[in-house]
């Protein structure tokens, strides 16, 4: 049977506006950069400005710290009516294009800055280095093609990745091209000799042996050690000298001279390349310089586009608005511009609040890690997100939007401002130390330790436990294996 029920219900949900902050609050600088050029692209009203000196000057005389805001968080509702403008009043130039609770802050770019763009010069690949040295070679058709397939086919650190008989069989397939087993293994043997040297090689084993015979080491060291990657490369990748010495009988002095000369070799011939280097470059969010006895805080946006808007499409906006009799077409065009007007008048606020935001959950984690940029990594405290949510009056969800993929620039070194938050272990003094100090510790230990007879992870507990850190043998392999510190046979030096 129907029936019909009333019922009242409180519902959560997040403006657009807010969905939009949100989304803006978890980009990074270079994220944002190109965020901005987007929206100037896709909405007519906003506009880039670009400051002279004299302006530059005076927004730096007038530059005040930043006032705080109130935290925008899902269980609360947006104040639309602070942007919202009716019908009947008039939109004021002066109040959009003065705004300085609006405007994006521009008082770290310099006019320089603004009028020299550095363009970064075009630097060779790997990739077009290896096939400049392969066009030297005299090589038929064939064999070049293979060529080109064998460089194609190199991994990061500069190893051929597939097998050579598969790509000989795949240009057979597709481009009816056969070649020799023999031939094509001459080929890969020619092209390991090219700079880099080891270049293209099959494994690490390979890839030494190639650079132990094409380089200008002594011959008598060189021999000995070429005998030991071929006969005991097994015993050698283990650390395994006694048996090395043994078997090769060697002196101590004769295996320790030897295997330096293997540790000058590069086990990575392809790392280094033009195009990883660029791509693993960090730009960061924060800069955090010590200033007597003060830390100050800046945002790296000094490259991020200050937008406003545009006092062309606002006059246009303001004279159909006068208008008692206006057709349809300029009723549509009101209508366009308004909502567009809007829009911009969004985003702007967006980024403002944005960036007051970032500055804000900044200067808490400096605050509460003040000893950490003083002295570095060992004097990083506890720390979780509630901590910082708590001293703000902020959501712990706008924390982690905050934290990820963002970074800080400091005396100490470039850091994520994940790292800054761990949990902690109680000492035998009471005292809280972060888990992250922990690692510097066994990081420590492994940098001191014996080099010929290396601390099991049974003594590095122990030495923990004597500074009254008490922690389980298991616990130090976890944090060993994640600073990726081998385990103590393979830490052994002769």
């Amino acid at each position: 049977m129907l029936s019909l029920n009333q019922r009242l219900s409180q519902l959560q949900k997040l403006s657009p506006q807010q969905i939009q902050y949100q989304k803006l609050l978890q980009l990074n600088t270079l994220s944002l950069e190109q965020r901005i050029k987007t929206e100037l692209e896709l909405n007519p009203i906003l506009e880039e400005t670009l400051l002279d000196d004299y302006e530059l000057e005076v927004q730096q005389d007038e530059d005040k710290p930043d006032e705080e805001i109130k935290e925008t968080s899902s269980d609360d509702e947006a104040d639309e009516d602070s942007f919202d403008r009716s019908e009947d009043n008039e939109f004021g130039i002066e109040d959009y294009m003065n705004d300085s609770e609006i405007d994006i802050d521009y008082h770290n770019r310099s006019s320089e800055e603004e009028k020299i763009q550095p363009i970064a010069p075009a630097r060779e690949t790997l990739t077009e280095h290896l096939l400049e040295q392969l066009h030297v070679l005299a090589l038929t058709e064939e064999l070049f093609a293979l060529g080109e397939e064998i460089i194609g086919n190199l991994d990061e650190d500069g190893y051929l990745k597939r097998d050579l008989e598969s790509i000989r069989d795949e240009l057979n397939m597709f481009q009816h091209i056969e070649i020799s087993a023999e031939d094509a293994e001459k080929l890969l043997k020619k092209i390991q000799t090219f700079d880099p040297l080891g270049i293209a090689s099959r494994n690490l084993q390979e890839c030494l042996l190639v650079q132990i015979r094409n380089s200008s080491f002594d011959p008598y060291y060189s021999f000995i050690a070429e005998e030991l990657l071929s006969k005991h490369y097994h015993d050698f990748v283990n650390k395994r000298f006694d048996a090395i010495q043994k078997n090769m009988n060697l002196t101590t002095e004769t295996l320790k001279s030897t295997i330096n000369l293997i540790h000058k070799l590069n086990p990575k011939p392809g790392e280094g390349n033009i195009e990883s280097d660029q791509a693993n470059q960090i730009t960061p969010d924060f800069i955090v310089e010590k200033v007597d006895d003060n830390f100050i805080i800046s945002l790296n946006d000094r490259h991020v586009p200050s937008v406003t808007i545009s006092t062309t499409y606002l006059e246009m906006l303001n004279s159909n608005k006068r208008k008692r009799n206006i057709s349809n077409r300029e009723k549509e065009t009101h209508k366009f511009l308004r909502e567009k007007f809007e829009s911009a008048k969004w985003f702007i606020a967006s980024i403002q609040q944005r960036r007051e935001t970032l500055m804000k959950i900044m200067r808490a984690i400096v605050e509460k890690q003040y000893n950490f940029f003083e002295l570095g990594p060992k004097a990083l405290k506890p720390m979780i997100y509630k901590d910082i949510a708590e001293e703000i009056g902020m959501d712990i969800s706008t924390i982690s939007r905050v934290v990820n993929g963002k970074y800080v620039q400091s005396p100490v070194g470039i850091h994520e401002l994940k790292y800054f938050f761990s949990e902690g272990l109680s000492t035998d003094t009471g005292e809280e130390i972060s888990n992250k100090h922990i690692k510097e510790l066994i990081k420590e230990i492994c940098d001191t330790e014996p080099k010929d007879n290396p601390h099991s992870d049974d003594k590095i507990a122990e030495l923990l436990n004597d500074k009254g850190i008490h922690i389980a043998r298991r616990t130090v392999a976890k944090y060993r294996e994640q600073l990726r510190i081998p385990v103590a046979r393979l830490r052994k030096e002769l």
